[in-house]
């Protein structure tokens, strides 16, 4: 197999070449088709999460078929699989009991703590692994993977207001402000300030109106998703939304939220932060896509390309996601 990897944090991703692994008991190992690049790649990469395991392949949005299955496991060869972020957990701890497995104590997440996507090959368990029917496209499905995972638990955890500010138009967004016409609210866009050809897109992909994170939008929230890392939209999507209303941030790193006046948290205004994701959420949101008749804007790769298409990511110059394609 054929891998990119990560051996240490702010160092460029090597192309390395690795015997094909084998599947342990409770695990498969997939060819991979296609694997989505998040903006927690990005995170892992530039060293803001801490304690990766390395070196590491990055990459948790990946379609691929089922090559090789180990004792106890059902998968037959060749269906095609989805892999997401949370690779394993405990299946003991108070979380996992509870039904808030995202939260586990003792979790493994997919290129961050176990090996990822950024490949040919890749191992995971079987109990983590989303079945995905045969007739589709993985390049347009993987993005769903992560960032529509996590844009539904956010938009879930956002509550069931009308009209929704969106503020960083990525990979998430785009997929995220779709179910949300589908469901019948206003979706209000916020970019970088000036970013004329981003709120271009946001407008093509079902939002009502788009503007700079700086702008007033034209009504008042109920409730705004944070895509965007950081830490300083935060007081400016309280200030936008009306009382009552939840800031929601779906990341998984942030830069610092600055200090701000009680005043904007006042009203029963909240702020709440998504962690991972459960499989029920998967399951939830892979079922529902179809029905609200998602598509995705990508942009492949080649693996050994997989540095150029971090670059691109860093630096805002795409529209929507992009994919390695091995």
């Amino acid at each position: 197999m054929r891998a990119m990897v990560l051996r240490r944090p702010g160092d460029r991703l090597a192309m390395e070449e690795r015997p094909d692994p084998a599947p342990g008991p409770g695990q498969i190992r997939i060819r991979i088709e296609a694997c989505g690049v998040c903006r927690t790649d990005l995170h892992v990469v530039d060293g803001e999460l801490p304690d990766p395991k390395l070196p590491i392949v990055p990459g948790h949005e990946i379609v691929g078929r089922v090559e090789a299955v180990g004792e106890g496991v059902d998968f037959k060869l060749g269906a095609r699989v989805g892999v997401a972020w949370l690779g394993h957990t405990d299946g003991t701890c108070s979380y996992c009991r509870s039904g808030r497995e995202n939260l586990c104590d003792h979790p493994l997440f997919t290129g961050y703590t176990r090996d990822g996507g950024y490949a040919t090959h890749t191992i995971a368990e079987a109990a983590f692994v989303f079945p995905l029917i045969d007739d589709l496209d993985p390049v347009a499905t993987a993005p769903l993977l992560c960032a529509g995972l996590i844009g539904w638990r956010s938009l879930k955890m956002a509550g069931d207001g009308r009209t929704i500010g969106i503020y960083g138009f990525g990979a998430a967004a785009h997929i995220i402000s779709q179910v949300c016409r589908w469901q019948g609210r206003r979706v209000f866009a916020f970019t970088r300030p000036g970013d004329v050809a981003g709120q271009a897109f946001a407008r093509s992909m079902g939002a009502e109106w788009a503007g700079g994170s700086d702008d007033t939008p034209p009504a008042p929230l109920d409730a705004a998703i944070l895509f965007a890392p950081v830490g300083a939209l935060v007081p400016s999507a309280l200030a936008a939304v009306r009382k009552g209303g939840r800031v929601v941030c779906g990341g998984i790193h942030m830069s610092d939220i600055p200090s701000l006046p009680y005043r904007l948290l006042w009203e029963e205004r909240s702020v709440a932060s998504v962690a991972n994701l459960t499989r029920a959420d998967g399951r939830e949101f892979l079922a529902l896509a179809p029905e609200a008749k998602v598509r995705t804007t990508t942009t492949p790769y080649p693996l050994d390309k997989a540095n150029e298409a971090l670059d691109d990511l860093r630096k805002g110059r795409l529209e929507g996601a992009a994919v390695i394609t091995p």
